[in-house]
C-alpha cells in the first residue's frame, strides 16, 4: 500500500508493508503529523481480506475521506484523505502514480532492474563485486542528475538527507551547517559555528526540536579532526564513553562524516539507526563519503546562485532608486524652473526692502500692500488686517511679525470663529487647575505663550460682546486673571487682528464693540481679493502646482495658455485658498498637461461677465494679460457705478469687494477724476447721506 502525503505544499510518497498504520501526532504513529488539527491517535488503516479499511479513532476534528466524515469506510484506489490541513491519497494498485515534480525523491540504494546473481553459476565473487560497482555507478548517476536539477538551498539539503539515509538504509539523517558563505572565509569552522539546517526521519518528515535528537559530541568530534567516524554500536564503544548525548539517545548505529570541498569543512552529514547494530558497513561509509563530495559541490553551487539572485535583486533595487532619484531631481529641477520664473518676475517689481518671500505676486495692488507693511513693521502699535477669508491675512502677519523687532520671540496665532466663548477664554487667558470641569491641569494661555511677541487673533469680528469686553480690558490694563486664579499676569504682546467681515459697519449696527474697534485698528492693512488681482493668478497658479506636486511626489503638469486664460477669468471666491485647491486637485488628475476639461466645473462655467471674451482674447494675445484684466476691471467698476447711480457703497456691494477696495481702485484707473473738487465733495455728500439713511 502507498500514500501520497501533501502537507503545507509539499507531497511525500509513502510505501507500507504492514497491515496496520496508526495516524496521529504522537511519536508511536507510523505516520506523524505535526498539525495542530490532527489528535495525538488520529485514526488508523488496517489492510485485511476484505481490503484497506479506514477507521477513525474518535479525534476531535474528524476524518474526511473524499469530504465525507466517516467513522469507519473501505478504502478504494485515489480515495483521499483529509486530517486536518493534511491529504492523504490512498495508492492501492501495484503500480503507483508519479511522484509530483515538487515532492523531495530519495535516491534508491537498490537498482531494481539489477543483473541476476552470477555467483550461482561459479563465477564467483568479482563478478559479483563489478555488478554492485555499476550498480553504485548508476546510483551517482541519479544522484548527480537530482542535485543539479534543484538550485534552491533547502529542498536541496533535504534532499541530501532524504538520499544519505535511503543510501544506507538509516534511520534518521541530520546535517549540520554554517549559515555564512565560506567563499572567502579562512578561519575554520567551530562546532558552535554549526546549527542543524535539516533534520529528517527515514519517512521523509522532518524531527522537532532536531539538536536534542542526535549525539553533538560525535559531530564536535568528527569537524575537530576532519575525518568520519562510523559505530557499529555506539553505546558500548570506548571512543564514545562518557558522552551522555549518547546514553541518554540509545544510540546503536552511527556514521558521521565532514561534508568538505577543497579542503574546506562546510558542515557534518549525521546518519544513524538506533534500533538496529552493524547497520553500517565500511563500504556504506566509503559510498556516503562519495556522496557527500557530490552534495558538497551541490551546496556550494546553490550558494552562488542565491548569492548572485541576492545580487541581482540589490542591483535591480539600486536601479529603481536611481531611476526615483532621478524622477525626483527631474520634478525639483522643473519646480526650480518654475519657482525661478516667479522670482523673476516679482523682481521686475519693486516689493519693498523687507523680506516677503511668502508672499507670491507682483501687482500693483500687491506692491500697495507693501509699502504698508514697509511702514507698518517699523512701528509696535496694533494692526488690523483687512481682507476676505482666504486672502493670506495671517502671511501678511507672519510677515509683520518676522520682519519686526519681535522677531526673536513667539508667534502665536488664534482664530476666534473656531471656538465657542468659554474655550476661547481658557485658550487666550489659560486657566487652573479645576477651574472647571475637565480642567485636569494647569494651561498658558496664548497671551502668555506670545508674552514678549506678537499675538494674531484672526476673525475677530465673530468674537462676541462678552469676549469682546475681556479682551479690551487685557489691552488697556496689559494683565489679565487666568481663570480660576487669583494672581494677575502682566504682559508684553503686540496684537494683530483680522476679519473678514466690515467692522466699520458692525461697529454702526452694535455688532461689535466701538472702543475696542479703535482699539485694535490704529494701523490698518487692506489685502485684496484675488479677483482684483488678476494679473498675480498666473504667478499664483505656477507656484501652487509646483508646491501640490512636489508634496504629492508627482512630476508638475504644464499649463497652457487657455487653461491659464480659464484661471484668471474666474472671480475665485474662495480667493488664493480657492486657487490652492483647485492646484491640488489638478496634480492628481492631470499627466503631463493640464486640460480645460481637468478644471472644476465653477472654474468651467461660473465666470464673471465677459470673461468668454476675455478669456478669448487671453488666448489669442497672451502677452497682454496685465492690459487685459485692467480693462476689465475699469469696465466692470464703471458698470456697477453707473447701476448703483453714483454710490460707492452700492457699487462696492455690486462687485462683491469692499468700499476700501473700490476707492483703490478708482484712484488706480483715475475713474471720476475729471470732475471738480465742488462736484466730488457734493457727490460725498450725498454718498453719506444715502448711506446714512441706510443704516
Amino acid at each position: 500500500m502507498k500514500l501520497t502525503i501533501v502537507e503545507d505544499g509539499t507531497r511525500s510518497l509513502l510505501e507500507f508493508d504492514r497491515n496496520v498504520i496508526t495516524i496521529g501526532r504522537a511519536v508511536d504513529n507510523e505516520i506523524r503529523l505535526s498539525h495542530t488539527l490532527v489528535s495525538r491517535h488520529h485514526c488508523r488503516v488496517e489492510h485485511g481480506a476484505e481490503g484497506c479499511w479506514l477507521l477513525d479513532l474518535g479525534s476531535s476534528n474528524g476524518t474526511l475521506v473524499n469530504g465525507e466524515r466517516v467513522m469507519r469506510r473501505l478504502l478504494v484506489d485515489g480515495d483521499q484523505i483529509a486530517i486536518g490541513k493534511v491529504r492523504l491519497i490512498v495508492h492501492l494498485e501495484e503500480e503507483a502514480s508519479e511522484p509530483h515534480p515538487d515532492e523531495t525523491q530519495p535516491i534508491p540504494a537498490v537498482v531494481e532492474d539489477a543483473e541476476p546473481d552470477l555467483t550461482r553459476n561459479g563465477f564467483g565473487t568479482n563478478t559479483g563485486d563489478l555488478r554492485r560497482e555499476r550498480d553504485n555507478l548508476r546510483v551517482f548517476a541519479k544522484i548527480t542528475a537530482e542535485l543539479a536539477r534543484e538550485t534552491e538551498l533547502i529542498p536541496l539539503l533535504r534532499q541530501i538527507v532524504d538520499s544519505a539515509v535511503a543510501l544506507v538504509g538509516g534511520e534518521r539523517g541530520f546535517l549540520l551547517m554554517t549559515e555564512k558563505s565560506t567563499s572567502n572565509e579562512t578561519e575554520p569552522v567551530g562546532i558552535t559555528d554549526l546549527s542543524v539546517r535539516v533534520a529528517r526521519s527515514f519517512d521523509r518528515s522532518d524531527i522537532v526540536i532536531p539538536r536534542s535528537r542526535l549525539s553533538m559530541g560525535i559531530a564536535s568530534r568528527v569537524l575537530e579532526h576532519g575525518r568520519p567516524v562510523l559505530a557499529v554500536d555506539a553505546a558500548h564503544d570506548d571512543r564514545f564513553s562518557g558522552m551522555a548525548s549518547v546514553e541518554d539517545l540509545r544510540l546503536r548505529s552511527v556514521m558521521c562524516l565532514p561534508v568538505r570541498i577543497q579542503d574546506r569543512v562546510l558542515g557534518v552529514l549525521y546518519v544513524d539507526n538506533r534500533l538496529q547494530h552493524n547497520a553500517f558497513s565500511e563500504s556504506d561509509l566509503e559510498m556516503v563519503e562519495l556522496f557527500a563530495s557530490q552534495a558538497a559541490v551541490a551546496i556550494l553551487n546553490s550558494r552562488r546562485v542565491a548569492e548572485l539572485r541576492e545580487r541581482n535583486q540589490r542591483l535591480e533595487g539600486s536601479r529603481q532608486q536611481i531611476q526615483a532619484l532621478n524622477d525626483q531631481l527631474g520634478r525639483k529641477v522643473r519646480d526650480r524652473d518654475t519657482e525661478l520664473a516667479v522670482v523673476r518676475a516679482e523682481l521686475g517689481r519693486e516689493r519693498g526692502r523687507y523680506d516677503y518671500t511668502a508672499i507670491v505676486g507682483a501687482s500693483n495692488g500687491l506692491r500697495e500692500v507693501f509699502k504698508q507693511l514697509d511702514k507698518i513693521i517699523e512701528t509696535e502699535l496694533p494692526v488690523m488686517i483687512h481682507g476676505e477669508s482666504g486672502t493670506g491675512k495671517e502671511l501678511i502677519a507672519r510677515a509683520i511679525h518676522f520682519n519686526g523687532s519681535r522677531r526673536e520671540r513667539p508667534f502665536v496665532s488664534e482664530n476666534c470663529a473656531a471656538l465657542p466663548d468659554t474655550l476661547l477664554e481658557s485658550e487666550l487667558f489659560g486657566h487652573a487647575k479645576g477651574a472647571f470641569t475637565g480642567a485636569h491641569r494647569q494651561k498658558q494661555g496664548l497671551f502668555e505663550q506670545a508674552d514678549g511677541g506678537t499675538l494674531f487673533l484672526d476673525e475677530i469680528g465673530d468674537m462676541s460682546p462678552q469676549m469682546q469686553k475681556k479682551l479690551l480690558r487685557v489691552l488697556q490694563e496689559g494683565e489679565f486673571r487666568p481663570l480660576g486664579m487669583d494672581r494677575k499676569v502682566k504682559v508684553n504682546v503686540r496684537l494683530l487682528a483680522a476679519s473678514h467681515r466690515d467692522l466699520e459697519e458692525m461697529v454702526r449696527k452694535s455688532e461689535f464693540r466701538e472702543d475696542l474697534y479703535y482699539r485694535i485698528n490704529v494701523l490698518s492693512v487692506i489685502l485684496p481679493a484675488l479677483r482684483e488681482r488678476r494679473e498675480d493668478i498666473p504667478l499664483l497658479a505656477e507656484h501652487l502646482l509646483a508646491r501640490a506636486a512636489r508634496e504629492a511626489g508627482r512630476p508638475t503638469p504644464l499649463i497652457p495658455h487657455e487653461v491659464m486664460s480659464a484661471l484668471v477669468s474666474h472671480d475665485w471666491p474662495g480667493n488664493v485658498r480657492e486657487l490652492e485647491n483647485e492646484m491640488r486637485r489638478l496634480v492628481v488628475l492631470a499627466q503631463e498637461e493640464v486640460t480645460v476639461e481637468h478644471l472644476s466645473v465653477a472654474v468651467r462655467e461660473r465666470r464673471s461677465a465677459g470673461s468668454a471674451a476675455q478669456a478669448q482674447a487671453l488666448a489669442e494675445n497672451p502677452g497682454d494679460i496685465r492690459a487685459a484684466v485692467a480693462d476689465l476691471e475699469k469696465r466692470s467698476i464703471e458698470g456697477a457705478l453707473a447701476q448703483a447711480g453714483g454710490n460707492k457703497s452700492k457699487a462696492a456691494a455690486l462687485l462683491g469687494i469692499s468700499r476700501f477696495a473700490l476707492q483703490r481702485k478708482l484712484d488706480k484707473y483715475e475713474i471720476g477724476s475729471t470732475k471738480s473738487r465742488s462736484s466730488g465733495e457734493e457727490e460725498n455728500g450725498e454718498e453719506s447721506t444715502a448711506e446714512s439713511a441706510e443704516a
